[in-house]
């Protein structure tokens, strides 16, 4: 699983950072998505995938939907 985050797409919802705070964080500047783990350990799959599903801007992707590739 690798992850991309388009920070100008980024609402700055937070609903990232909220849910999978291993994962993503937001900026203090801006609040605009911050990437902490492009590649989430296998523990942090389901959080980064319920992440990329509530993002309201559609800002993160999920570069291989594949649950058994890293």
């Amino acid at each position: 699983m690798r992850l991309s985050a388009d920070r100008d797409r980024c609402a700055g919802a937070g609903m990232c950072a909220l849910t999978a705070p291993e994962v993503f964080d937001q900026d203090d500047e801006e609040g605009l998505v911050v990437l902490l783990h492009p590649v989430p350990l296998p523990g942090q799959w389901a959080a980064a995938r319920m992440a990329v599903g509530l993002c309201p801007a559609g800002a993160i992707a999920l570069d291989s939907p594949d649950s058994t590739a890293p």
